[in-house]
């Protein structure tokens, strides 16, 4: 239950990470902001996204390290991270950003990231 616990925490502080990082384009292209909002104000609105990101993020790593009694090692931890990351950037992009397309290219990538979870997970 730990690590279920973990991913899903995981996946909680990675959707708020990219709307922190890349949100912003999406409110620029619906017309909430502008080309001539100040950049610290966008900043800002980003760091205050990318706080609640850390009181997910943070927790998740904590509980889910086996040096703390978790069920992952440090490399898994982050492997599994960056997968969660690409994945959640992916769907944020399709569903967002309908001009974006999937190509074939980015669907090996994301075998070649599965295959990296295999990787680490081996002993």
């Amino acid at each position: 239950m730990n690590g279920w616990l973990t991913i899903l925490l995981l996946v909680v502080a990675n959707v708020f990470m990219t709307f922190a990082w890349y949100g912003h384009l999406k409110l620029q292209d619906m017309k909430v902001i502008t080309d001539n909002t100040p950049l610290y104000i966008v900043v800002l609105l980003s760091w205050g996204i990318a706080l609640a990101e850390y009181f997910f993020q943070v927790p998740a790593n904590r509980m889910g390290f086996e040096g703390n009694g978790g069920a992952f090692s440090l490399m898994q931890l982050k492997v599994i991270q960056e997968v969660i990351t690409l994945v959640v950037f992916t769907l944020f992009t399709v569903v967002f950003f309908k001009g974006e397309a999937l190509h074939w290219n980015h669907l090996a990538a994301f075998v070649c990231l599965i295959l990296a979870v295999y990787f680490v997970f081996m002993k």
